[in-house]
């Protein structure tokens, strides 16, 4: 009787606990994943913390979601060379890209946010930016400049990103 109660409560509450991993994180099946993902896939280049070096690759803490608020932005951030070639299948790669957008970025995460689906990053995936990944990006940063403003994180985001 003991360990039937147990079982229950361990399933009871695996299955809350994954029904809040999923209205915390949308699009986000699995965070651990996501996370090591993260540390296998990205942060060589953009660090552990997203705020990369000028030498490597560019920030993305305090600015990753803005690239959703302009027309480019969304498909850019999923056919940059980087993500577009990344050695993940659809589903992981769309979990990654949604768990970064949360996890450095939340303030500017648009209320109507709809998470990357496999079947969208498989398609976008399949033209990736070549040569042209850089200009594509200057030209998005120039219109999130004029629609809000200078893109580099404040001091106190980045370290409360850090925490």
């Amino acid at each position: 009787m003991i360990l039937r109660a147990v079982v229950a409560l361990v399933i009871v509450t695996g299955a809350a606990t994954a029904c809040a991993t999923v209205q915390t994180m949308p699009g986000v099946e699995n965070p651990a994943r996501a996370r090591q993902n993260w540390i296998l896939k990205c942060q060589g280049c953009h660090r552990a913390d997203a705020t990369g070096t000028a030498a490597t690759a560019p920030a993305m803490a305090g600015q990753i979601s803005r690239f959703l608020s302009v027309p480019a932005g969304r498909d850019y951030l999923a056919r940059v060379p980087g993500v577009a070639t990344a050695a993940l299948n659809d589903v992981e790669l769309a979990e990654l890209l949604n768990w970064s957008l949360l996890r450095f970025d939340p303030v500017h995460l648009p209320a109507d946010f709809q998470p990357y689906t496999s079947a969208e990053v498989g398609k976008l995936r399949g033209s990736p930016l070549r040569t042209d990944a850089m200009e594509i990006r200057a030209r998005i940063m120039v219109d999130l400049e004029k629609r809000s403003g200078p893109s580099t994180p404040g001091q106190e985001q980045v370290e409360r990103l850090q925490r």
